[in-house]
């Protein structure tokens, strides 16, 4: 074979090699997919009721608190109760704390006010943006007999960005909670 061949040769194997543009794979995104929420009334001997998703348990915690437990999404909302008996200040300042111990971890830390006059049911939602431990705290009261208080835990690695999904879901369930929630009167 000669020099022109040679040249033909790779002139044309140089054509054939470019034909193809190799491009880097974009980034995938996790494409997570929940059921519709549908709830189912919680009542029991305490002194409030509220409607919950049928896709999460309920157990009974410790002292005067349930556990809204999420299985699936490896989540646990906390509920504590307590009854109101003129500390409702030193209540609300300590419902105002639990968001803050989150500070170091959150980006922002949006309030979002909650209010139902024909219930007697008031409080406030608080979301905390960053990888902290807690991403949802919330309380609620009646300001004369009654105190609630709740907190989402997921049992992994604070991941803000990951568990995003999960923690949109379960927020829409614990506003349903919210607006559900009725006070039973004391006996």
């Amino acid at each position: 074979m000669g020099l022109k061949t040679y040249g033909y040769l790779l002139i044309t194997l140089t054509i054939i090699a470019c034909g193809e543009t190799t491009l880097p794979k974009p980034n995938g995104l996790l494409s997570l997919k929940y059921p519709k929420s549908t709830y189912q009334p919680y009542q029991k001997k305490a002194l409030y009721s509220f409607e919950y998703n049928q896709k999460a348990k309920i157990k009974r915690g410790a002292q005067q608190g349930d556990l809204i437990v999420y299985p699936n999404m490896k989540a646990t909302l906390y509920l504590s109760y307590v009854p109101v008996k003129n500390n409702l200040d030193s209540l609300l300042t300590d419902a105002y704390k639990l968001p803050s111990k989150h500070i170091s971890k959150a980006d922002e830390i949006p309030e979002r006010l909650f209010i139902n006059p024909e219930q007697r049911v008031y409080g406030t939602l608080f979301k905390v943006v960053g990888n902290a431990a807690s991403q949802l705290q919330f309380f609620l009261t009646d300001s004369i007999h009654h105190f609630m208080i709740g907190s989402l835990y997921f049992y992994s690695r604070p991941n803000y960005d990951s568990l995003l999904p999960a923690l949109d879901y379960i927020e829409k369930d614990v506003i349903h909670l919210m607006e559900t929630l009725e006070w039973k009167e004391k006996n």
